[in-house]
This record gives C-alpha cells, sequence and structure tokens, in this order.
C-alpha cells in the first residue's frame, strides 16, 4: 500500500497563499522585499507578492533534494546568488513551500541574517522535525507533499533532473 501523501491542488494553493499572506498582513509585518526558494517558492513568493503588494521579488536555488525523502549531505547554494548590497537593510520575507528538514530554510536565512534589517520566513507546510520554525506556516504535516508543480512528469526529460521533489 502507498504512503498516504499531503495533496495539494492548484486550487487549495490558491486558497493557502492568500491565507498565508493573510498571517503575514495581520501580523503587520511589511517585507521590502520576498526571497523566493526555487524551485517550489516562486510559486509562492509570486502569490505572496501579488497579496502584499511587494514587487521586489528575488530568487535562491538551493539545491538539496535527490529523490523522494532523498537528499545531500547539506543544502548547496546554486549561482547565482543574490548580491548582498540589494539586500542590505532590507526587510526580508523569506517563501518556500515546504520547511522539511529545515536545512535549506537555515542556509537561506543564514545568508541573509548579517545583511538585513529583518528577516522572516513564510511557507505553505510545515514538517514537525523541521529544524527552522516559520514565523507564518499555512500547515503542519509529517507526510510526504504531492504539489501541484511537481506531480505530473515534465513534458522534457533531462538528465540529472529530481522529480517528485
Amino acid at each position: 500500500m502507498a504512503e498516504e501523501r499531503e495533496e495539494l491542488t492548484w486550487e487549495l494553493f490558491g486558497s493557502a497563499s492568500r491565507e498565508l499572506a493573510r498571517a503575514v498582513a495581520d501580523d503587520g509585518f511589511e517585507p521590502d522585499l520576498i526571497l523566493s526558494i526555487a524551485r517550489g517558492g516562486l510559486f509562492v513568493a509570486g502569490a505572496l507578492g501579488y497579496s502584499l503588494d511587494v514587487k521586489n521579488l528575488h530568487v535562491m536555488n538551493v539545491e538539496f533534494y535527490t529523490g523522494v525523502d532523498e537528499r545531500l549531505e547539506l543544502p548547496v547554494m546554486l549561482p547565482p546568488v543574490p548580491n548582498a548590497v540589494d539586500l542590505t537593510g532590507a526587510t526580508v520575507l523569506i517563501a518556500d513551500d515546504v520547511a522539511d528538514t529545515g536545512a535549506t530554510l537555515k542556509l537561506v536565512r543564514d545568508f541573509c541574517l548579517n545583511q538585513v534589517a529583518e528577516v522572516r520566513s513564510a511557507v505553505i507546510y510545515e514538517k514537525p522535525h523541521s529544524t527552522v520554525k516559520c514565523e507564518y506556516v499555512w500547515r503542519k504535516t509529517d507526510r510526504w507533499i504531492n504539489f501541484p508543480w511537481s506531480t505530473e512528469p515534465p513534458l522534457v526529460k533531462r538528465s540529472g533532473q529530481v522529480l517528485d521533489a
């Protein structure tokens, strides 16, 4: 029997991202920029950007997953890395789809800490074992998550690409 998974549909993602943005707004946090963690965080950052009226979006690409529940020993930042000058003194909201182990979020948060005025994190899902506890979380789960952007196979097959992660 297949392991039960958390299912996030595109429609549910729309509601989840709006509720996540509402939590940020209700908290009075007004980010100068949203820093998305590619790839799953791109969707979250875009939705938060529209809901919070933030046009300044940056991207960090971090490689960590190699398969379903399989990871590198440590997450690795891939170029291009945002210019620290672009972040200096800013109020930053880090956006990602899930805080699983927390290692990726910790890497990005640590990168920001000495550059920015304040940094907080927003995720759709947070796992109980995450080492980073995010300020804004839509739902907590301990299950593997089927995201609408990674459930279907890609239309183009490339070597070395990780599916379902």
